[in-house]
């Protein structure tokens, strides 16, 4: 295995230029409009697990999107992996915030990013991510060094509720029957920090619509007089946290894990600085939940946010209206035994009972998935960890996100496996958002780190079946 840092110098260039041309493909998986990118990005992943050594590979059809599957049996008595990833990215809005065009990556150097980063929608999540584990395919193929079975399962819809996967997964059980799952679509605490994610949270997805008066009224004849929906809406969602921040919906908390003292002392000793944090977003101070910290409110508690809110004029100049109708999209992340289900339920219970009778409300589910906590007495667990200390020479940080994947839950449920998450994104990558970036440093890094967990994970399989 100690060709693996000759050999990515030695294709560094055209690592980088092969991701750089994925990224120009605008698979925008929430917008019917990018159809055609969907199917020129899932044909480039296709194309690129076959140069890579796979002996199979197939763009399966789904309900929705392609799922690419690819495969490399070497033995069948050998341990085989199962890597996740997709190939959709979230929309670039707001466009104007980027510094330079989302699907013209460019590469920049940064503060954090000292030798460069990819600029680009998908940089990170997850197209970089997930390709890493093309190119490491690549290394141990062409040079002999796969010590076990691989399979690959890259979906197009993550972004937008793994529909087609949830259609997909039940109905192939044998084709991605494996011994672990392998996901890099999460990040670690900082380069010089390794980390590897134990937990995720779960996601519940609603959009509500407020209805008043059967048209938009004049607000000189009828203010006063009728409800305007955008007034109710924003009441409404004000009081669905109360002073402490915490969420009002009855029951919403009735199935949360409360973390031990011990177990809060262990992420506590994450390195984390208040001060940097808050520079970092330009905030004067944090906001949250009384009773937790920074940390623990976007990891181990649950949330309530509103991720959109529209209605009336929004165009130039004034426009004296009380709209008809008023929107919102209200996404809540959930903690393991929280059922997604269930809180969309009790939270369409709720909210249509807060509403006043002036006004009809609708409360419409668009996606969801459950949370999950991955143990780290497992030998996937113990695999990453001991190729990260390989790589970074460093032992990583067993560390739960405030992220949301929902099929992991559904993997461990049809799959019987467990999913062992090896991100090497940043926080500040800014995923999501305007200027989205992956640093090169990182993408070589996963490249250089992945091989590794394959190595131990056979060594270790070996030695637990003896």
């Amino acid at each position: 295995m100690n060709t693996i840092k000759a050999y990515i110098k030695d294709n560094k260039n055209r690592f980088i230029d092969e991701l750089i041309e994925l990224l120009k493909i605008p698979s925008i998986s929430a917008d019917a409009a990018f159809n055609k990118e969907i199917l020129l990005s899932a044909d480039f992943v296709k194309k690129s697990l076959e140069k890579a050594g796979c002996d199979k590979v197939e763009l399966c059809d789904t309900p929705g999107n392609p799922i690419i599957y690819g495969e490399k049996i070497i033995d069948k008595n050998l341990p085989t992996v199962l890597v996740y990833g997709h190939y959709d990215v979230q929309p670039a809005d707001p466009i104007e915030l980027w510094t330079s065009p989302p699907f013209e990556p460019v590469i920049k150097k940064t503060e954090i990013h000292p030798e460069g980063a990819i600029f680009a929608r998908g940089s990170c999540d997850d197209k970089g991510q997930m390709y890493m584990h093309v190119k490491a395919l690549e290394y141990m193929t062409s040079t002999g060094n796969l010590p076990c079975n691989v399979k690959f399962m890259i979906e197009g819809e993550e972004e937008v509720g793994s529909e087609s996967l949830s259609w997909f997964v039940p109905r192939n059980k044998e084709k991605l029957a494996n011994d672990v799952i392998l996901i890099s679509d999460t990040g670690m605490i900082a380069n010089d920090i390794p980390s590897i994610t134990t937990g995720l949270r779960g996601l519940s997805y609603v959009e509500v619509e407020i209805t008043g008066p059967n048209r938009d009224l004049h607000s000189g004849l009828y203010g006063g007089a009728v409800a305007n929906p955008i007034n109710i809406l924003t009441k409404m969602i004000a009081s669905l946290h109360d002073e402490n921040n915490h969420i009002t919906i009855p029951g919403f908390y009735d199935n949360v894990e409360e973390l031990s003292t011990e177990e809060r002392s262990e992420m506590a000793k994450a390195p984390f600085s208040l001060e940097d944090y808050k520079a970092a977003l330009a905030i004067d101070d944090v906001y949250g939940e009384n009773g937790f910290t920074t940390n623990e409110r976007n990891a181990i508690r649950p949330t309530l946010d509103v991720n959109g809110i529209w209605g009336g004029y929004i165009g130039e100049g004034a426009k004296t209206v009380i709209a008809s109708k008023a929107y919102a999209k209200i996404s809540m992340r959930l903690v393991p035994n929280q059922d997604w289900k269930e809180i969309t339920k009790l939270f369409k219970k709720h909210f249509e009972s807060i509403a006043p009778k002036s006004v009809k409300v609708k409360v419409t589910p668009h996606h969801g998935g459950q949370g999950y906590v991955t143990p780290i007495d497992n030998i996937g667990y113990k695999s990453a960890s001991k190729a990260y200390q390989t790589t970074f020479n460093k032992t990583p940080i067993p560390q739960r996100s405030g992220g949301s994947i929902p099929i992991v839950a559904l993997f461990e449920q049809e799959l019987k496996s467990k999913t062992i998450l090896m991100g090497f994104g940043l926080n500040s990558d800014a995923i999501h958002s305007p200027d989205e970036h992956f640093g090169v440093w990182n993408y070589l890094k996963g490249i250089e780190t992945i091989p590794y967990f394959y190595q131990y994970f056979t060594e270790l399989s070996s030695t637990e079946n003896q």
